[in-house]
């Protein structure tokens, strides 16, 4: 385990949104640890972090954290291949997906009772936080948390970074998320297909039309899909979109005639 001052913090998934956050974590003087499905060793021995190709030593490393950062359609298949009695040995776990339902109950599922568990989601990326975290928002559900002193460890390190910190249920997150973050990408995707591009003479209102569209292709196909089917919310959202569409669209034909 790492010192009083530090964590040692177990990441699986070490994809570029673990990678990202991990940089961090180092930087203020955590101890950090990885698996992931992809072989992402020479990365890891660049940054100064152990990588394990299996859970077997991942687990016996030791972590006070373990941090599942793991895509949203991968999250099931991932917790189900972990060994169950490895799931006793951290004390609290952390995810850090896009949606939070569905990994809070999925989780709840595999740990054992002992095991803490905080859902949360950082609200900003790699691009959005390359230059700082500053009063970026930080989601956060104490979900099951009997530790507190290791949890608030655990957010200090967003606080520190000035994160606007906000405790929220998961399914409030959801019902937000599914307004901004859903529809967001969904807008953008659209206009993706669109295949809009900077002109001569672009509005400062076009420029943000492609900041949207060019954020939300910088993300996968699974993040998107994920953000739809694992969020319950998200349906009613692209119903109403297609429904304002029609709306409008009525409007002006209308006006037309």
């Amino acid at each position: 385990m790492a010192g009083a001052g530090r964590l040692k913090i177990g990441i699986i998934g070490f994809g570029p949104f673990a990678q990202f956050l991990a940089r961090t974590m180092i930087k203020q003087g955590h101890v950090l640890i990885a698996t992931s499905r992809s072989d992402h060793s020479l990365l890891c021995s660049q940054m100064g972090i152990p990588f394990f190709r299996d859970f077997d030593g991942f687990f016996a490393a030791g972590c006070d954290v373990v941090l599942i950062s793991t895509s949203i359609l991968s999250t099931a298949g991932v917790l189900g291949s972990i060994p169950t009695t490895y799931l006793h040995k951290p004390k609290l776990f952390v995810d850090v997906l896009s949606v939070k339902e569905q990994p809070r109950g999925l989780l709840l599922q595999a740990l054992p009772q002992e095991a803490d568990l905080l859902c949360t989601h950082p609200m900003f990326g790699p691009e959005s936080g390359r230059d700082a975290w500053f009063g970026l928002p930080f989601v956060f559900d104490k979900v099951r948390v009997r530790d507190h002193a290791l949890c608030d460890k655990y957010l200090a390190i967003f606080q520190a970074e000035g994160c606007r910190m906000i405790e929220m249920s998961c399914e409030e997150h959801d019902r937000i998320a599914a307004k901004t973050q859903f529809l967001t990408h969904t807008i953008g995707r659209i206009l993706d297909q669109m295949e809009i591009e900077s002109t001569p003479i672009d509005t400062k209102g076009f420029e943000k039309l492609l900041q949207v569209k060019y954020s939300s292709m910088a993300d996968s196909v699974d993040l998107y899909v994920g953000l739809f089917q694992q969020n319950k919310f998200a349906k009613e959202e692209m119903e109403k979109l297609e429904l304002a569409f029609q709306t409008v669209k009525s409007l002006l034909m209308q006006k037309a005639e």
